[in-house]
């Protein structure tokens, strides 16, 4: 099979590799769609010691089941894997496992190629009127939805509905959209790239500001950089929440003294729960999320140059998505 293959830093090849092969439990999926995260440009710059080279990357995916009983069922992957029997797991927070594997890091090669296995329990049915490059979105709508999710349960009833998310990618594009499915409707978008920002205020219908100025009771740092972490400690109200997703860089920036003074709320989110990813999938197909028309397609051979723009910031779309068949 055809793959795009991380193999060192800045350096991406596509290529034959050996086929993936489905285990016992699994399903081998002919790969539709998958989407470029952040996570896998960290790994590209070489910021990623989990994700040595050379490496198959590529999470956030969609496509066919080949094979078997339910050959032809279209699926959007969760591509986080868990054991299913530890405390974390059967309390439902299967994103704290602590044996957990995503693909894209070893031992679990990633979706930028044709194929990948995946077990059953990791895949939603699509329904037929929803396309697959959608589907894909699935993962990293999924990411914001469960740090909203968990800002809004800790957000004081008594606060306004208003809410910042700092950062206009698309785990900041999904933040405002999970933010407004589950009732914040007044929600602010910062971000400076003035391409960008236009996409968003212009076609994707967000109120975008270039710098974050203000109060407001819930932050989203969908960015996670030492400069966005102080920007999230100086906009949060007294009281606020702030939901960090981002995970730019490790250290720096958080005002602890104000958070403290100010009895401000800080949580880290990590990936989503499978139930959040199957909540995030049905929003997707009930059209909750908006006509997420906001992706930039180009083939999965192309995708070293797909790295390269958005490495460049040549990338006015939140998200590019590649086929691995075009």
């Amino acid at each position: 099979m055809k793959a795009l293959v991380y193999d060192g830093v800045e350096e991406l090849g596509f290529r034959d590799v050996p086929d993936a092969e489905a285990r016992a439990g699994e399903h081998l999926i002919k790969v539709e769609a998958v989407g470029i995260c952040g996570s896998d440009m960290h790994a590209y710059l070489g910021h990623d010691a989990r994700r040595p080279a050379p490496l198959i990357l590529g999470h956030e995916a969609a496509g066919v089941i080949v094979g078997g009983p339910k050959d032809g069922l279209r699926v959007t992957v969760n591509p986080l894997v868990t054991c299913g029997t530890c405390q974390a797991c059967k309390a439902g927070r299967e994103n704290l496992c602590p044996t957990r594997q995503i693909i894209s890091m070893p031992p679990r090669e990633g979706a930028f190629a044709q194929y990948v296995a995946m077990p059953e329990s990791n895949l939603v049915e699509v329904p037929e009127g929803v396309p697959l490059n959608k589907a894909a979105l699935a993962e990293p709508l999924a990411v914001s939805w469960h740090a909203v999710r968990l800002a809004l349960e800790a957000m004081h009833p008594s606060m306004d509905k208003r809410a910042l998310v700092i950062g206009g990618g698309a785990i900041g594009l999904a933040a405002a959209l999970a933010l407004k499915a589950m009732g914040i409707d007044d929600v602010t978008v910062a971000e400076p790239n003035d391409a960008r920002r236009a996409f968003l205020s212009d076609l994707c219908g967000q109120k975008t500001v270039a710098f974050a100025e203000g109060l407001f009771p819930v932050v989203v740092d969908a960015v996670g950089y030492a400069a966005t972490r102080a920007k999230a400690s100086e906009c949060a109200q007294p009281g606020g929440v702030i939901a960090h997703v981002g995970l730019g860089e490790d250290t720096g920036g958080l005002d602890v003294r104000r958070m403290t003074l100010q009895e401000i709320t800080f949580i880290g989110t990590y990936t989503y729960t499978a139930q959040d990813f199957r909540d995030t999938a049905q929003a997707i197909f009930d059209g909750r999320l908006g006509p997420l028309d906001w992706i930039e397609e180009r083939p999965l051979s192309e995708g070293f140059a797909a790295f390269k723009d958005l490495r460049q910031g040549k990338v006015a779309a939140p998200k590019i998505v590649l086929s691995p068949w075009a």
